[in-house]
């Protein structure tokens, strides 16, 4: 397949140039195609969400198993109700948080959206990002738009990986800018006496939405899980992955044993890298206390080790507060739960 690579610039979506750019992109949708676009959390793989073949692509394209469900996309949060029925809670949080990386999951109010999803619910959401909604806006139906990344593998958020990933197997690619955020939307759903459950964190936290009242029991997974993030192991770089809990001398020392021992990547904070000098197998994602630098570098950083050919890759366990608590819901999903107490 011949992949045209486009490149917009994502500030100026509104200009004649970028908007055409756009409708070319729109224009693939609508046939049918697969295209790749960038949104604030990470770069999604785009269909028409109405039309079963082309969804049917980006499971086959992904490798992603046929009963996780995909996130619907629209151009504005007046069309949610278009598709789903809204609570009165979900009302609530529309009118507070939305266009934001935030999905809903909401009972369906027809079958318009079942290549998405098979189940009685849909999950949904308005892109922050202005290009991906002005791209979904010109394409006149929700886009469907899992992550870009092949199933189980860590997500894109720099357009170089994409290009590198999916050149050749999808009809187009929206280069922009890297990812502002650059973790999956958070996806939440409601329950009948108006409580939510946080089904996966990410950038709107726990802490942001203490407004409402949150279940602190996860639903029950039984059969096709109700949104992505749910069910299988998603995230993984090739070699092993493992979080380490320990002093920052401790992890220091451990690291720089297996480093002697085997070919090993440390995914560290900044404050590491004055313990290792100049070592292409260390990736810092940002200072301790800076957890958004954190989320936005994460996948980044798992890319790059990555890419090296490692035997092992070791982490530091992030801060489980705020965002803190998505970038460590990924790492736990990475590592398979693998952790070494040094």
């Amino acid at each position: 397949m011949n992949t045209e690579i486009l490149r917009i610039d994502e500030k100026n979506a509104d200009s004649p140039v970028e908007t055409e750019k756009l409708r070319r992109a729109a224009s693939v949708i609508n046939g049918g195609g697969l295209v790749v676009f960038p949104t604030e959390t990470v770069y999604g793989l785009g269909a028409s969400a109405l039309d079963f073949s082309a969804v049917k692509k980006i499971y086959e394209v992904k490798g992603r198993p046929c009963d996780n469900p995909l996130i619907a996309h629209v151009a504005d949060a007046r069309d949610i109700c278009e598709y789903a029925e809204i609570t009165q809670t979900a009302e609530r949080i529309i009118g507070e948080f939305l266009p934001a990386p935030l999905t809903l999951v909401l009972k369906k109010k027809n079958s318009a959206l079942d290549a998405c999803c098979s189940l009685d619910t849909v999950a949904i959401r308005v892109p922050k990002n202005k290009a991906a909604r002005k791209l979904i806006g010109l394409s006149g139906a929700p886009v469907a738009a899992p992550s870009a990344n092949l199933s189980g593998k860590p997500s894109h958020t720099d357009p170089e990986y994409i290009i590198r990933d999916f050149d050749g197997m999808v009809d187009m690619i929206v280069c922009g800018e890297n990812c502002e955020i650059g973790l999956e939307s958070t996806v939440i759903s409601f329950n009948a006496d108006g409580s939510l459950n946080i089904l996966r964190s990410g950038h709107i936290t726990r802490e942001m939405l203490s407004g409402y009242k949150i279940c602190e029991s996860a639903p029950e997974l039984r059969g096709a899980p109700r949104s992505p993030g749910m069910k299988y192991t998603h995230y993984s770089p090739d070699a092993p992955l493992y979080l380490l809990l320990g002093s920052e001398a401790e992890i220091t020392e451990f690291v720089k044993k297996e480093m002697r021992r085997k070919k090993a990547g440390f995914l560290c904070f900044d404050e590491f890298l004055g313990h290792f000098g100049e070592n292409e197998n260390i990736a810092a994602i940002g200072a301790r206390g800076d957890l958004a630098a954190q989320a936005k570098n994460l996948f980044g950083a798992l890319n790059r080790l990555d890419a090296l050919g490692l035997d092992a890759i070791y982490s530091i366990m992030p801060e489980r507060t705020g965002i803190g608590e998505a970038v460590y819901s990924r790492l736990a999903k990475a590592s398979g739960g693998k952790v070494i107490n040094v």
